[in-house]
Order: structure tokens, then C-alpha cells, then sequence
């Protein structure tokens, strides 16, 4: 069984991620695909201290216990599609200071973009691939993007065109072929 977790990389009140990450979540889970288990993993649901800052002693061990929660979470996929919101020209803070905890967990697997903001969240996707690529990730070519203004009712209520199935449903194959073709790597 091929494991997919969808990441959404948003802790933001208010936060239009949602909408999109339960969207995708209920595209992948209608695609039927045979052998592939789909999990979506809410950033908002691990309450991450920031990597490097002092954590008060009365609190790091529950900050210890969520960094083991959220590595082990994020180890047990093959592959990952990652729900970008893009802010000031890239990913939030809070979803690089997230994957700034891992490396080993996520080293020769997959992933894939589905993006939100003014241009799809384009540039928070080149930004994730030069990250990724750090961390030994294999990103996929065809992305998914959700423009503020053309998919969202005044920048808030999620209203998405039907041709962005296209795009996913290319984005979720790669990552599918690419997620199998790593298993063997990583032996």
C-alpha cells in the first residue's frame, strides 16, 4: 500500500487552506486509486516550537513529544502532496519551520504542489523545490494552483474552476509513479 499524506501548510485563523486541502483530499479519495491510501495532515494539529529558539523548561516536554509526533507522522508517507499558501513571494513561516525538523524522514520520496494566493501560489512551488531538493525530496513537475481571485469568492469562499482537475489529476499520477519508483531506493 502506497501512502500519499496531504500536508496542509497553513496555521493561519481564517486560513483559506482548508477548503482547498479538504478539496484536494476529496479529489484523491474519488480517483479510486488502487493501492494508494490518502491522509491529510493538518501543520495547524502540531503545535511546533520554532527550530533553534529556547523552549521554556515547563514546556519542553510536550514540545519534545510534538516534534516526535510530527516526524513520525510525516515518516510514515511515501510521498506527500504539500498545500501551499503563497505569502510575500513564498511558503509561510510556519510550514518551513516544519519541515526545517526533517530530513531522514522525507528523503527519497515525493511530492507534489497544490498552491493558493494572488498567482496560484507559483512562487511558493519554486521556493518548496529548492527546499526539497535539499532534503532530498523529488518533486514533481505539474502543480496545482488556485488563483485568490478567480477561485475564491471575495478572496474567502472557495469556488474552484473545473479545469484545475486536469492539472491534479497529472500532479497526483506523477506523484503516484514517482512515490513507487522510490520505494525501490529506499529499499
Amino acid at each position: 500500500m502506497l501512502k500519499i499524506g496531504i500536508i496542509l501548510g497553513s496555521v493561519r485563523q481564517g486560513r483559506n487552506g482548508e477548503a482547498v486541502a479538504n478539496w484536494t483530499l476529496d479529489f484523491a479519495n474519488k480517483r479510486n486509486d488502487a493501492d494508494v491510501e490518502y491522509e491529510l495532515v493538518d501543520l495547524a494539529d502540531y503545535k511546533l516550537p520554532f527550530l533553534g529558539a529556547e523552549v521554556p523548561e515547563a514546556q519542553q516536554a510536550e514540545a519534545e513529544q510534538t516534534i516526535k509526533a510530527w516526524s513520525e507522522k510525516i515518516a510514515s508517507f511515501d510521498g506527500y502532496i504539500i498545500i501551499a499558501p503563497e505569502y510575500n513571494h513564498a511558503i509561510g513561516g510556519a510550514l518551513k519551520n516544519a519541515l526545517d525538523y526533517l530530513n531522514p524522514e522525507v528523503n527519497n520520496k515525493a511530492a507534489g504542489f497544490v498552491g493558493y494566493g494572488s498567482l496560484g501560489g507559483t512562487r511558493a512551488h519554486e521556493n518548496l523545490r529548492l527546499i526539497l531538493g535539499e532534503l532530498q525530496v523529488a518533486d514533481v513537475r505539474t502543480a496545482v494552483t488556485f488563483s485568490l481571485l478567480a477561485d475564491f469568492e471575495n478572496f474567502s469562499v472557495f469556488k474552484p474552476a473545473d479545469y484545475h482537475e486536469a492539472n491534479a489529476t497529472e500532479m497526483f499520477n506523477q506523484v503516484i509513479a514517482w512515490s513507487k519508483a522510490l520505494q525501490t531506493v529506499r529499499g
